[in-house]
């Protein structure tokens, strides 16, 4: 079995990773204030509970969590040596593996699609180049598979198959579920709020994060304490991608 090709995307992640620690620079706005702490903790009647406990509670055997805290393509690179490792190495299906990965810190605007990046900056505030325009980002580059979910073979030996891909697209077809904050999405609309001199409410900006997350996205209520529930009640193994 040969090692799963890094594809060409690391040649711009460190770049990203570097860059989008700048939700690090989205830090500078400052502590919050009391009107915007009183909007940080959600409680169980304000979001889908009962989704993230089916999540929790599935009946896949293997289950694995990813805390991931680093921004860019390098956390869906090590999902994807995960999945293959475990399916390939392990001979476990893959309808048995339940990946999760937990979005929290400066990965979290990475659950936001295309129209969120441009409108709010992202990449210019990240410093994330678009390795087609070569200029800030105002797309998700961590997101669309380059094939658009069609490939030539599904043979893993070929780089070409769904196995050699770590896009999230990809990675969400094969079964990864990915949770974001509500604590950090509230923190991003406040920082983009102040840095882009928006006069609309913060609670206004959130709402218009939260619809615009990527397909399958959950909003839990805090990104921490969904990785204990995932772990203590869910049995899921821990990875931290840092």
């Amino acid at each position: 079995m040969k090692p799963t090709n890094p594809i060409s995307r690391r040649s711009f992640v460190s770049t990203a990773a570097a860059g989008m620690a700048a939700l690090g620079a989205f830090s500078s706005v400052g502590p919050l204030t009391p009107s915007a702490n009183a909007q940080e903790l959600e409680t169980t009647s304000q979001w889908d509970l009962a989704a993230f406990n089916k999540l929790a509670h599935t009946s896949a055997p293997v289950k694995q969590l990813f805390d991931v805290t680093v921004a860019g393509g390098g956390a869906f690179d090590h999902i994807q040596n995960y999945l293959n490792s475990v399916h390939f190495g392990f001979g476990i299906p893959g309808n048995q593996i339940q990946p999760v990965a937990v979005m929290r810190g400066p990965a979290s605007a990475l659950i936001f699609d295309d129209s969120m990046w441009k409108k709010y900056q992202f990449g210019a505030f990240a410093n994330v180049t678009d390795p087609k325009t070569k200029k800030p980002a105002e797309r998700n580059i961590f997101y669309p598979s380059k094939t658009n979910l069609k490939y030539p073979t599904d043979n893993f030996e070929d780089p070409r198959s769904i196995y050699h891909d770590s896009s999230i697209q990809a990675l969400q077809h094969r079964g990864l579920r990915l949770i974001g904050c509500h604590i950090a999405t509230w923190f991003i609309a406040r920082m983009v709020a102040e840095k882009l001199h928006l006069k609309q409410p913060h609670k206004e900006i959130y709402d218009d994060l939260v619809a615009h997350t990527l397909p399958g996205v959950m909003i839990a209520a805090a990104a921490v304490g969904a990785i204990g529930m995932l772990q203590t009640q869910g049995h899921y193994s821990y990875l931290y991608v840092g």
